[in-house]
């Protein structure tokens, strides 16, 4: 898509039962889904957009719904409030286009007008290319990781928290040179596990990293034996580094390609967070 057709979406809150209508149909046909029970309700929608939640999609310039996004007012364990989004799809002949971008950007602006200052959302953890987009593009960070998620297997999470208050300004970001650092050569013998090493801040100090290698492309789905039981032990040793690292005390801050296929998560320590004494909790 070229720049001039991008300038010509745009990003609107769904307020009408044809919009849930069609939001709902596009995110079946996005993720594939043929069993009833992962279909998404319009009238769920309707109710969520008018009750603190959001419902925000992107349209062409021809009115066609090529992007949505859904969440709901949450709060966890310890009293931490904030704006989840449950999921954002893009029309598949538009990814990779900045719609993924505005869809958040206009969630954010409904979350906001909810009186919500941050916003969570889970991603799978070998999916590296959302989490560049996660830690990289939006500057949000990996606070949690929740193995087998939505209750089967394959489905671990990353818990990610993006400050909505936070502006362009890169010092209003506690992470933004560690966002920068340059990872290690890693490779595919490196993928699933954590490598741990001194990372240097602006200030001059010095901190404790880790560095984990995944895949810098998703695995595809096989029928070969062998091709899943690799893919079985990948998820695994992620699972367990993850696992461990924030468990530790860690946040994810960014995830880069280091060649073709291998991307790298940075993982360190978690600041203290003096306006509530509080730590996310999942």
């Amino acid at each position: 898509m070229s720049q001039a057709s991008l300038s010509s979406l745009r990003a609107e809150t769904l307020i009408s039962g044809e919009e849930f209508r069609a939001a709902a149909a596009l995110y079946t046909r996005v993720f594939g889904y043929e069993r009833p029970e992962f279909s998404l309700n319009p009238n769920l929608l309707s109710a969520l957009a008018r009750n603190g939640g959001s419902a925000v999609g992107v349209r062409t310039a021809d009115d066609e719904l090529i992007g949505f996004a859904y969440g709901f007012a949450g709060r966890d364990a310890l009293g931490n409030d904030f704006h989840y989004s449950q999921a954002a799809v893009v029309d598949a002949a538009h990814q990779g286009a900045g719609v993924g971008r505005m869809l958040k950007e206009r969630q954010r602006e409904v979350a906001l007008g909810w009186g919500h200052r941050t916003m969570r959302w889970t991603f799978d953890p070998v999916l590296s290319r959302n989490a560049h987009f996660n830690f990289s593009s939006l500057r949000a960070e990996g606070v949690g990781f929740v193995p087998d998620y939505y209750g089967r297997p394959g489905t671990d999470r990353v818990v990610v928290e993006w400050d909505l208050t936070r502006d362009d300004d890169p010092f209003s970001d506690p992470f933004d040179d560690l966002r920068r650092a340059e990872p290690p050569a890693l490779g595919r013998g490196d993928w699933g596990r954590a490598v741990y090493g001194p990372i240097s801040r602006r200030d001059g100090s010095v901190g404790e990293a880790a560095w984990l290698a995944v895949p810098a492309q998703a695995p595809a789905v096989s029928d070969d034996e062998e091709e899943r039981a690799s893919h079985d032990l990948l998820r695994a040793n992620v699972r367990q580094s993850l696992a461990t690292l924030i468990g530790d005390g860690a946040v994810l801050v960014s995830c880069v390609r280091v060649d073709q296929a291998t991307a790298v998560y940075l993982a360190v320590e978690r600041p203290s967070r003096p306006d509530s004494g509080k730590e996310p909790s999942v």
